[in-house]
């Protein structure tokens, strides 16, 4: 069987464009993937798709966003953290519940994963979620350094962000067999990413630990790495992309519930665009290979 792959970039509250293309996908039960990979945000907009629950993800956005229990600046220098990743859960468990068991049962035969870094090597994991555990992973997946309280605990092990160690796993999934990859991003395809604030302060703040230190100073560098591997993929590869054409309104952490819905109105326009043309695309290689049928010759 070919390995398809969905990988999901995360970008905060910038994957309310990532929630309108993934809408578009569930309206047309579009599912034809086998393995899923979310990170950070992305790990929620698939796990709502994966469970098949329209509108789910930027309604939680919205929901989030409003809310002063999620974010509250007096709460920066805290434990906590300005922005409380732990109230993602409770969203997803009471306001906007996300339906595990339907997501467990109707990926039975694929495999699912969440890209989360470890606190001890600054290396990638991909965790596979369970109905046990799936939204752990997901806040693992999500908590962000610096701004959430920065670390998660799963399985006796502490992660944050996977975005700071494998943001876009092109490469991971390529040495695990993918031969077909759909990648939805949110930044546009061709801007290359540039050191930022966290990543100088995360490589400072963790001098003494070498991985680390690593980790967040070179994070920029791995980014553009995946970027130049999507541009020129190997010959056994195909890799598609559905991304923003400029930045989005929303940012990481700046938004309003306006620019969230502008962002997620966007990205379902994209969605049905990608899903119009792969129709025709597959249209037409049915008449092309109709034709060569008849062209060729009885024997």
């Amino acid at each position: 069987m070919q390995q398809n792959y969905l990988i999901v970039e995360g970008g905060g509250f910038k994957t309310a464009f990532t929630a309108g293309i993934l809408d578009a996908f569930i309206t047309n039960n579009f599912y034809p993937f086998n393995n899923y990979i979310g990170v950070s945000g992305g790990a929620v907009a698939v796990s709502y798709y994966l469970s098949r629950q329209y509108r789910y993800t930027v309604n939680a956005m919205k929901i989030l966003a409003k809310d002063e229990n999620f974010l509250n600046y007096k709460r920066t220098f805290g434990e906590q953290g300005y922005m409380d990743i732990d109230f993602l859960a409770k969203v997803a468990q009471n306001k906007v519940p996300f339906d595990i068991e339907k997501a467990v049962r109707l990926t039975r035969e694929a495999k699912v994963y969440f890209v989360v870094t470890n606190r001890e090597d600054g290396h990638p994991e991909y965790l596979r979620p369970i109905l046990e555990n799936w939204l752990d992973a997901v806040v693992a997946s999500s908590t962000l350094p610096f701004v959430t309280k920065g670390l998660h605990r799963l399985d006796n092990k502490m992660y944050f962000d996977g975005g700071w160690s494998d943001a876009l796993p092109v490469k991971w999934a390529y040495k695990n067999g993918a031969k077909k990859i759909l990648v939805l991003r949110t930044r546009p395809a061709t801007i290359k990413s540039t050191q930022s604030w966290s990543d100088y302060f995360g490589s400072i703040y963790h001098k003494a630990s070498p991985h680390l230190r690593e980790t967040f100073a070179h994070c920029h560098s791995r980014y553009n790495e995946a970027i130049d591997f999507m541009a020129n993929p190997p010959s056994d590869l195909s890799i598609e992309q559905i991304s923003p054409i400029k930045l989005l309104k929303s940012g990481t952490y700046s938004y309003t519930k306006r620019t969230i819905m502008r962002d997620y109105r966007y990205g379902l326009d994209k969605g049905l665009a990608y899903l119009n043309a792969s129709r025709m695309q597959e249209h037409t290689e049915k008449e092309e290979s109709r034709f060569e049928e008849i062209k060729m010759p009885k024997v």
